[in-house]
């Protein structure tokens, strides 16, 4: 570099520095807050009005979208495994008990990291098992998606993406409007898959394709008790 194009160079410099306050170079320094003049969300967002669009959104999607309460929830994911054919289910450690009480004789695949009572299971092992069984940690109505972050009940990503056939329980508290409001729930530092309906795929031609980065079939079970 001659010291012509250094000069350049350093004015440069200067010049995109000259509007900075002092000290902020420092690690310690804070971004001035972000103005976002939008609107957070486009529904109303009272809890019938998000659940349905969140169906309606996840049919859109050709997930297939299932009601019950609590009560209710083993009854249909038990009925949900038998109309599938299900014979093997993978579920996270942690999935509460509760759940698999009317799954009957189908066989269970626990997914364990803590080193206790069994191990993780492999890709191999899961794409040999028929369905998967988890929670979620919040689900956005306006996009139809759900998203995952291995958190309470949810496991790693890898059961959510290896079996074809994944069931998804999503309580209607864990259902926001929008991105802006599903974002300050989420922790960034944690693994996150995000799920808008079954894996699909389509040619130039448009031909779709399903199942082929994930489960082909997605059953979503929307979790809401009517008003004490």
């Amino acid at each position: 570099m001659t010291n012509d194009s250094r000069a350049r160079v350093l004015a440069r410099i200067r010049t995109a520095l000259a509007d900075v306050p002092a000290g902020a170079d420092s690690p310690a320094a804070e971004d001035p807050p972000l103005r976002r003049p939008y609107l957070p969300a486009h529904l109303p967002e009272d809890r019938p009005t998000l659940l349905a669009a969140l169906a309606e959104n996840l049919a859109d999607y050709r997930a297939h979208v299932h009601r019950a309460t609590t009560r209710e929830l083993p009854e249909v994911i038990g009925r949900l495994l038998r109309e599938h054919g299900t014979r093997s289910l993978a579920v996270p450690a942690d999935l509460p008990a509760g759940w698999l009480s009317a799954v009957g004789d189908v066989r269970l695949h626990t997914d364990r990291t803590d080193g206790t009572d069994g191990s993780a299971l492999t890709a191999e092992v899961l794409d040999r098992i028929d369905s998967a069984l988890t929670g979620c940690t919040l689900a956005v109505a306006e996009t139809g998606t759900i998203v995952l972050d291995a958190g309470p009940g949810q496991g790693r990503r890898i059961l959510s993406l290896v079996p074809d056939h994944h069931v998804c329980v999503v309580r209607a508290e864990q259902v926001v409007a929008s991105l802006p409001r599903a974002l300050p729930r989420l922790d960034p530092a944690r693994p996150q898959t995000w799920i808008s309906g079954p894996s699909a795929t389509s040619d130039i031609e448009l031909d779709r394709v399903e199942g082929v980065h994930g489960p082909r079939r997605l059953d979503v079970v929307l979790v809401a008790d009517p008003p004490a």
